[in-house]
């Protein structure tokens, strides 16, 4: 892998849009990449793993899930965010983090930018909206998609 990556959830609205604010306003040499368009076999990763989580897949092999795969992707940005990303790894603040991930992503679809499809498990979205490989492939969509 000549690059790291950032795998995101490209089926939430939410996270979609938090990929997005990466794109414009965190300069990184990493891939931001939705899970439904990534080689997730190349990148050790699983779509259950995927649906659980934002992943940080390094070029030395490193992966990290959550607020801690976030504090790597703040970690290869400019040195403002590169703060944020030390001060997230700080015990006591990676110790609040995770709870605070968890509710995030539970409460993703209520949250600014989020739909309904941001709650729905993977294989609903699958039988509304295609399966990943479908989506890849550049098959058909149904309408409502979140990304």
């Amino acid at each position: 892998m000549d690059q790291p990556t950032f795998v995101y959830d490209g089926d939430c609205a939410f996270c979609t849009t938090c990929a997005e604010f990466i794109g414009r306003r965190i300069p990184t040499g990493a891939r931001v990449v939705p899970w439904q368009f990534a080689d997730l076999d190349a990148l050790g990763l699983t779509a259950a793993e995927c649906e659980e989580a934002v992943w940080w897949v390094g070029t030395d092999g490193v992966r990290a899930a959550g607020p801690d795969a976030i504090a790597l992707l703040l970690g290869a940005s400019r040195p403002g965010w590169r703060l944020l990303g030390a001060g997230l790894r700080l015990p006591p603040v990676r110790l609040l983090a995770w709870p605070a991930y968890r509710w995030v992503a539970r409460n993703r679809h209520r949250l600014p930018g989020g739909t309904a499809a941001c709650s729905l498990p993977q294989a609903t979205r699958d039988r509304l909206y295609g399966t990943a490989g479908d989506r890849a492939a550049g098959g058909s969509v149904g309408t409502g998609s979140a990304s």
